[in-house]
């Protein structure tokens, strides 16, 4: 039996992914499906192709597929496509596009003129790239979906109780004990917790992991007609914008974050409060560079980032222990790859990718 720790998205996706392969499964959950502790809440999550790693990009197409893959099991739409573009004057769009056409991936170059032509309701004053796959992701859609699909497959799913110790049993299977005094005896264990991970007491050395309150904030669009595409912005801020969903909530809005400058937390000791500051530097770069936008939000939230030193995900197998942290603030866009990734992993079909493992230095 294979037990998961953790039915946030990764989480969620792997246990789905391992009971549609026919294994017996127990997802285990601290709070109820969809809860908003963590990092997988939300009605808006970008979905790219546009990283300036080549290895980022190969990935991205796969988990094109497997998005493809979890809306057809599930009957349900997950990744809604808006095209997106990158710039700003710290963004190389001409490397990007290159690594893109390496890869196979629609794109196009704009100078400033044509893309102001085509974006109107955006001050734009450099080179554009703009790619037609990205788009936005539900994820709170995403996790129930993930978490019905596995239910339907077989999983047994147990909400509401924590995992407060893990003993090995011979070596070889793992005894989970939780809050409330149920106890699952494993083979394996995949451990998805998120900003949680680093307070397990695990035999498994990880990495460096920072666990930062991040804040996003929601703008009304002031033509609620126009379909906005995704945005990276990399300048002396780094930000980046999609539409909202209903976290924004019932008129269109666009959600505008920064990627950085987060607070250094713990997931038990966040404060759940927005940091005024990223506010009005969010609302500055609002007023100033999407006049589409008024600059005022209607809507703002906290989640949770958990990031390694080279913000390359964790995803690695310690004797019966998996570990599966896809962070450093761009994970979602993975999702429903991570699970099958995950599942190979726990199933002994594949090995980590080195720059996943658990000892790799940087």
């Amino acid at each position: 039996m294979i037990a998961v720790v953790g039915a946030g998205l990764m989480g969620a996706a792997t246990a789905w992914e391992l009971a549609r392969r026919g294994h017996e499964v127990t997802l285990i959950e601290a709070y109820d499906i969809g809860h908003r502790h963590g990092s997988s809440h939300g009605s808006s999550r970008i979905f790219r192709r546009a990283y300036d790693d080549p290895f980022y990009v190969q990935l991205t197409g796969q988990a094109y597929e497997k998005w493809r893959e979890l809306e057809n099991d599930s009957s349900t739409p997950l990744l809604r496509t808006t095209g997106g573009i990158d710039m700003g004057d710290d963004r190389d769009p001409k490397a990007i596009a290159e690594l893109l056409s390496a890869a196979g991936a629609s794109h196009e170059l704009l100078g400033p003129e044509e893309a102001s032509e085509r974006w109107p309701y955006i001050r734009i004053t450099g080179p554009v790239l703009h790619h037609p796959d990205a788009g936005v992701v539900d994820a709170d859609q995403t996790v129930a979906v993930c978490v019905r699909q596995a239910k339907e497959h077989g999983a047994e799913v147990i909400i509401g109780t924590r995992v407060t110790d893990m003993d090995l049993q011979g070596g070889e299977r793992v005894l989970l004990r939780t809050d409330d005094g149920c106890e699952v005896l494993a083979d394996t264990v995949v451990i998805a917790a998120g900003a949680w991970l680093p307070e397990f007491e695990l035999p498994v050395p990880l990495p460096p992991l920072e666990v930062t309150q991040q804040q996003v904030f929601h703008f009304p669009q002031r033509d609620p007609s126009v379909q906005w595409p995704t945005l990276i912005w990399d300048g002396a801020l780094h930000l980046y914008g999609l539409p909202s969903g209903s976290d924004g909530g019932p008129l269109p809005t666009f959600k505008v974050a920064e990627h950085d400058r987060g607070t250094p937390t713990t997931a038990r000791t966040r404060s759940g409060l927005v940091d005024a500051s990223s506010r009005t530097r969010v609302s500055g770069f609002v007023r100033d560079r999407l006049p589409g936008l008024a600059p005022d939000p209607v809507a703002e939230a906290t989640c949770l980032y958990t990031t390694t030193p080279d913000e390359d995900f964790v995803l690695d197998r310690h004797g019966p222990f998996v570990i599966v942290s896809p962070c450093s603030g761009h994970g979602a866009k993975f999702t429903p790859l991570i699970g099958a990734m995950a599942a190979d992993l726990a199933t002994g079909r594949a090995e980590p990718h080195p720059r996943f493992r658990l000892g790799r230095t940087t």
